[in-house]
């Protein structure tokens, strides 16, 4: 079972999420959300989107080879 996010909860692994908005507004698409950040509202349909993970991605600054 796939987890779905809403907006303001933390974003538990970096990645590419597939958005879900109230289908009067906008068709589903995909977008990157970064670990430790919070789902953002919709500037149109406010708390509505919906985020689904699709692919789970490092973010490259949390990756021990190119750590500083």
């Amino acid at each position: 079972m796939t987890a779905v996010y809403k907006p303001g909860d933390t974003v538990e692994r970096s990645g590419i999420y597939r958005v879900i908005h109230d289908r009067n507004h906008a068709s589903p698409h995909e977008v990157t959300c970064v670990y430790g950040k919070q789902f953002p509202p919709c500037n149109h349909c406010g708390g509505h989107p919906r985020f689904e993970l699709v692919r789970a991605a490092q973010h490259i600054e949390h990756n021990d080879h190119f750590k500083k």
